[in-house]
This record gives structure tokens, sequence and C-alpha cells, in this order.
């Protein structure tokens, strides 16, 4: 993977949200939940019966295994997950804000513009942002429902790229799952970051310092 020396040529840096700007297992449970027993009322199967399919379907996913992807191919439509994940998670319930992340957030905005691109649609990515306390901090925010075309997409990175005023090399990416969030951008010619925890997260600091 390609992260650049102490910022060298950045502009911007484009974030993942869930699993990157904050983890909580607990957050991703109710998506996959609500998935499950989304697949449950298409399939008209029981809930244990649409887990099990929901998981083999996402491993026969030679791309990217997501759960927009296994949904869709299992005759589901995104705007109807979608519509579900904003009723039946309830990250008020669940985050808080980590002073470490905004802090982050604020050293890195003196150099760099800060944007969002998620697999989350408006709302819920809203609420997760401000129950976080960074959605002040972020320039531009992208999810799903700016095109209802899930990640990864090379369309997409192409068209965030351009709004975002940025060549390829100067704009990083970063997020929690390389083959989802970062493989793409790094084909393309972009740095990017791959990290697994909060204080991997944190060492992002060193582009400013």
């Amino acid at each position: 993977m390609t992260r650049p020396e102490r910022g060298k040529q950045l502009k911007a840096i484009v974030f993942d949200l869930d699993g990157t700007l904050y983890q909580e297992d607990r957050l991703g449970e109710e998506v996959n939940q609500s998935a499950i027993h989304y697949v449950a009322a298409l399939k008209d199967i029981s809930v244990a019966e649409a887990e099990v399919l929901l998981e083999a379907t996402r491993a026969a996913d030679g791309v990217a295994g997501t759960l927009s992807r296994a949904v869709v191919s299992l005759g589901g439509t995104l705007q109807e997950m979608h519509r579900r994940f904003a009723a039946d998670c309830h990250p008020e319930r669940l985050l808080k804000p980590d002073r470490r992340v905004r802090e982050l957030l604020q050293l890195l905005s003196t150099s760099f513009r800060l944007h969002l691109y998620t697999n989350n649609n408006r709302d819920l990515s809203g609420r997760i942002m401000k129950q976080i306390g960074v959605g002040d901090l972020l320039d531009r925010v992208f999810t799903i429902e700016d095109s209802w075309i899930p990640k990864p997409d090379r369309r997409i990175i192409e068209d965030i790229l351009a709004k975002i005023d940025c060549r390829p090399q100067e704009a990083l990416f970063v997020g929690d799952r390389y083959r989802v969030d970062l493989a793409v951008p790094e084909s393309m010619g972009c740095p990017v970051f791959e990290m697994k925890t909060t204080e991997e997260l944190l060492t992002l600091a060193d582009l400013v310092h």
C-alpha cells in the first residue's frame, strides 16, 4: 500500500466511516441483523435460514463480500435495505465521542481538506458523525445515496476525485477494509492507508508533525 511521506503532494484525505472513524461491534451487529431480517422477508424464510444464506452469498462474492452486494444479489434493493438500516440502528445508544479522533481530524484539517466516503446512507451516517463529534470537521460527505452504487467502484472514485478537485496522487484514502475501501483508489494511483485500530488511525498525525 502506498502512503505519502509527510503529506508530500497531498491535498485531501478521504476517510471511510464505519470501522474507521469509530469502532463499535454492536452497531455493526445491528446493521447485520437488519440485513438478515430483510433477506428473511424477501425470501419468506426464517431468520436463521436468512443468516446462513446471507453469509454464504457474501463468502461467494469474489469482489468484496459486502452486505450491499449480497442483498442486491438476493433480490433486494439498496434503497429498502438502507431504509431499514436507518430505522433499525441506534448509534445514539451505542457511540460516544473519542476525543483523540476529533483532535486528529482538527490537526489534519490544518494541512488537508478532509472528506468522507461511506457505503452507509445519509441519515444513519449523519447520526453517527453527530454522535462521535466529527461532522463539522469534514468538507464533503459522500454516501451510498449519491449514486446507489456500493463500494468498491472505480466510477465513484473518479467522481469523488473530480468533485474534490484532486489528482489521484493528491488524495489519501483511509479505511479499515482494503478490498472494499482501498484497493480501487490504490489501483488508480491514490495513496492509501489501511488501519484496524483507533491507535493505528492516530498515527496519521505524522503527516502533519
